[in-house]
């Protein structure tokens, strides 16, 4: 590894941000050099170690490469390990050259000085969806453009609901919601499952009904925050919603759903592939607000960055490796690879017509919120435990919704 004069990076950046994600995998390894051998060369590194050196998805960088006029470098890290490497790289000032990188920690990565600017790299990210790329903005700069995105909705059983008397159409609020909930209850089925888990995957997949309720990360203890909390007791205390929620992972969430004898999961894109194959009829519709209308779920999905280098001059053709790999015709095949719903109108729609089942997510990821977002920056992480950890409590019985969120407010503070 080249090991020049290193770059001084912030306090923040020391502490690691670990986020979880839609979707996980296994480190590819290979070398974590950045630069290549030459000015010919350029490292891109990403964290999709399941597409091999022969996936569309490998053959797709090098032909904006070669469109680009240089080789390129690639290599695959497992998210949880990409954010060390990369601030370790910047310490040794041997940073890729295009990074890949997980929503929630470009943050992170832009407050330890790791990161360019779109006004200094020259990226146009006019087309973006602006709730989209605000996860990638902090103090009023942008740091990349978002590649995809996937997010929350609800999955449905058609039977189940059908067998309860239950029109879908009528869930439109949490008041329709949980009386359809009852309804099933009362046919002797299983309500409704999610991910409550005391880990990152709790947080994200309660935002949607903290957010639902009008209530704001800056404010854990607010009267609406209290209400979306609440609303999850609720459900637990009516037996509309399992114990097993508390331990619940996204995937075994989900492992519950397939079963057959739930009406609702509150689940993601990532589980599209797998709808397919549960053996039963299933819909989709957004996650409703409190007092109907879609809630924000949070936003899941990569960014495209351009980091700090010490040749200012690779910034150019880098711009033109990630403008290749974030066009109209690249968005959409990329997407619709990773389960992702585009990050622009004009490849969403692309998407719907292709495949009419996408309409509720692409209406889902237009509610979304990104973590991130109202430059809460670094703060977020602290923020979201303390908030796993007011739902861990308050669905555990160990403290009421109102008790649980002045304690996570008052140890954010």
């Amino acid at each position: 590894m080249n090991r020049a004069p290193g770059r001084r990076l912030t306090a923040a950046a020391l502490t690691v941000v670990a986020l979880a994600t839609g979707t996980t995998a296994c480190s590819s390894g290979g070398s974590s050099s950045a630069k290549g051998e030459d000015s010919g060369t350029f490292t891109i590194w990403d964290p999709y170690p399941q597409f091999a050196k022969d996936s569309a998805w490998a053959k797709l960088l090098d032909d904006c490469g070669s469109e680009a006029g240089i080789k390129v470098k690639r290599t695959a890290f497992d998210t949880s390990d990409l954010t060390n490497k990369v601030l370790l790289a910047a310490q040794q000032d041997n940073s890729p050259d295009v990074l890949i990188v997980d929503n929630p920690v470009v943050s992170t990565l832009a407050e330890a000085g790791v990161l360019t600017t779109t006004d200094d790299n020259k990226l146009d990210t006019s087309k973006a969806d602006p709730n989209l790329l605000a996860a990638g903005q902090s103090g009023g700069k942008t740091y990349g453009t978002p590649v995809g995105a996937n997010t929350l909705a609800l999955y449905y059983n058609k039977e189940v609901l059908k067998e309860a008397g239950v029109d879908v159409a009528s869930v439109k609020d949490w008041k329709s919601l949980t009386a359809a909930l009852a309804k099933v209850k009362e046919a002797g089925k299983k309500g409704i499952t999610f991910s409550a888990i005391g880990t990152e995957e709790g947080s994200f997949q309660f935002l949607p009904w903290f957010w639902g309720a009008g209530a704001e990360l800056t404010e854990l203890d607010s009267a609406q925050g209290e209400s979306a909390l609440a609303l999850w007791s609720d459900w637990l205390k009516k037996g509309y919603a399992p114990n097993s929620v508390i331990n619940n992972t996204q995937t075994t969430s989900w492992q519950e759903f397939a079963g057959g004898e739930y009406a609702f999961a509150e689940n993601g894109t990532w589980q599209l592939a797998n709808a397919e194959k549960a053996g039963f009829d299933y819909g989709v519709l957004p996650i409703p607000a409190s007092g109907g209308g879609n809630a924000a779920a949070p936003t899941g999905g990569e960014f495209v960055t351009l980091p700090v280098q010490g040749d200012t001059g690779r910034y150019a053709t880098s711009q033109k490796l990630v403008s290749c790999l974030t066009s109209t015709e690249n968005l959409y095949a990329t997407d619709t690879t990773l389960s992702y719903v585009a990050p622009t109108t004009e490849v969403q729609d692309k998407q719907v017509a292709a495949d009419p089942k996408l309409k509720p997510w692409v209406e889902a990821v237009k509610a979304a919120r990104g973590r991130t977002s109202d430059d809460l920056g670094t703060k977020y992480p602290k923020i979201s435990e303390q908030l796993w950890k007011a739902v861990q409590s308050a669905l555990s019985g160990a403290e009421a919704p109102k008790d649980a969120l002045a304690a996570a407010q008052d140890a954010v503070k």
